[in-house]
């Protein structure tokens, strides 16, 4: 679907384009926006060594494994249907943690192994539960305590104060998990989003 909306972008800017007579300045923007990803993609990979370099060693040195013990109360509370000695809850917590700290890359494929993890409790193959909705709502509100990829972009961009995005940042993914799991656990109660009271059908 997003492939679909980009290429409706790009085909509704270039008719706009040569209606108005500026497909010159298009093409220009166009070849001159890709000049600027590249360099700024070069740039990144330095600074996301950097960081997933120190998400390394937080997680050889038992940082990460601390974070997710203190969090691991509270992860029990919001996955109620997942027993707790379940290899998925250790992950939800891990994948938490370095999504907080900023390192997105690094945990997408905790976060796969997390889902993976719900997916052999779900009965329903085809029907996501409220564990893994739940899951997919935290994910998606992003909570960070250090934008650590957005700070990297903006040095990347050569912003002269990329930090400044961290007090921000922290309020508002605070709000967006706040008000995610708020919905996601309200919506959970109505019998249509039940879902974890289905049975596999045979």
């Amino acid at each position: 679907m997003l492939g679909y909306i980009w290429l409706f972008l790009i085909i509704t800017s270039f008719i706009a384009a040569a209606v108005t007579g500026r497909v010159e300045k298009v093409t220009f923007a166009a070849m001159n926006s890709a000049k600027d990803a590249v360099t700024i993609s070069i740039s990144l990979i330095g600074i996301m060594a950097l960081w997933l370099g120190f998400m390394n060693l937080a997680e050889k040195s038992g940082l990460i494994s601390f974070i997710s013990k203190l969090i691991k109360p509270v992860t029990k509370r919001l996955f109620p249907q997942v027993p707790p000695d379940n290899p998925a809850i250790g992950n939800i917590a891990l994948n938490f943690s370095a999504n907080a700290l900023g390192v997105t890359n690094a945990a997408t494929p905790i976060g796969i192994k997390a889902m993976e993890d719900l997916q052999g409790l779900n009965p329903k193959k085809t029907v996501a539960t409220n564990a893994m909705c739940t899951f997919l709502a935290i994910n998606t509100a992003g909570f960070q305590l250090i934008p650590a990829s957005a700070i990297a972009v903006l040095i990347a961009a050569g912003a002269k104060n990329p930090t400044v995005i961290i007090a921000p940042t922290l309020v508002t993914t605070l709000i967006a998990l706040c008000t995610a799991i708020f919905v996601v656990k309200v919506l959970e109660k109505f019998p249509a989003f039940a879902l974890d009271k289905y049975k596999e059908e045979e």
